[in-house]
């Protein structure tokens, strides 16, 4: 789920070392240099450099086409690192709210062979995320139920399982899977603030009223306890309108 996994260390070219250290320190001219690079036909690494650069400058849509690029030069060359370069590519079409795009990146991916264990499970679970984007909810089950199986101690994956769940009306399961989002991450307001919506959909409001209160005491300010706190506001609303 990272956007910009910095994946400069594994390749040895001088050039995605230097990109390391300027993207550190002016993403602007890490733009600059990698660009120049690729006139002199810098390779994957270079692409990849100015990938990264436009993302920190936050232009993710052409992230996203120098990220294609790369995987398309690494591809040519038989890299390994393929595989997440279709991934770091995309996230930055989901980024950029291209969530049918991102789709085709996260295919790419993991039909590139590239990609096992963790890798693949996190794959699943960002291509889900951008199947629940498009609308396309039971391609997104499939996916997240990979991912679940790939990745069983994310407690994101079951935090999304939860609320994918809920939004399909199976309340049993996204209950389920809350439960164990909570389990491995018990002071997580992302995870509380779900917990209270599931219970507000099953009907019980003194539970969620609970969950949203405790989404705001473990992380104040944070924007799950933001949104907790907008949810306990409806309540109230609710409650005096009787």
């Amino acid at each position: 789920m990272i956007l910009l996994p910095l994946l400069l260390a594994a390749a040895p070219a001088p050039a995605a070392i230097d990109c390391a250290a300027l993207l550190k320190q002016d993403p602007a001219r890490a733009l600059d240099v990698a660009n120049g690079r690729i006139l002199q036909g810098g390779g994957f690494s270079a692409k990849q450099c100015a990938a990264l650069a436009f993302a920190a400058l936050g232009k993710w849509p052409a992230a996203a086409a120098a990220f294609e690029q790369a995987a398309h030069e690494a591809d040519r060359d038989e890299l390994d690192v393929v595989g997440d370069l279709w991934v770091q590519a995309g996230n930055a079409h989901l980024a950029a709210g291209q969530a049918r795009e991102a789709v085709g990146a996260f295919d790419a991916a993991l039909l590139s062979g590239r990609l096992s264990g963790l890798a693949s499970g996190e794959t699943h679970l960002d291509r889900a995320r951008a199947q629940v984007a498009l609308g396309r909810l039971p391609e997104a089950r499939i996916d997240m139920d990979d991912a679940l199986r790939l990745v069983p101690q994310d407690p994101l994956a079951w935090l999304l399982s939860a609320s994918l769940a809920r939004r399909m009306g199976d309340l049993d399961r996204a209950g389920k899977d809350i439960g164990e989002a909570s389990r491995l991450s018990p002071d997580d307001a992302s995870v509380a603030l779900e917990a209270g919506r599931i219970a507000l959909a099953s009907g019980s409001a003194d539970a969620a009223r609970v969950a949203f209160e405790g989404a705001i005491k473990v992380q104040p300010g944070s924007e799950a306890a933001q949104a907790a706190q907008a949810e306990l506001d409806r309540l109230k609303g609710a409650a005096q309108r009787k």
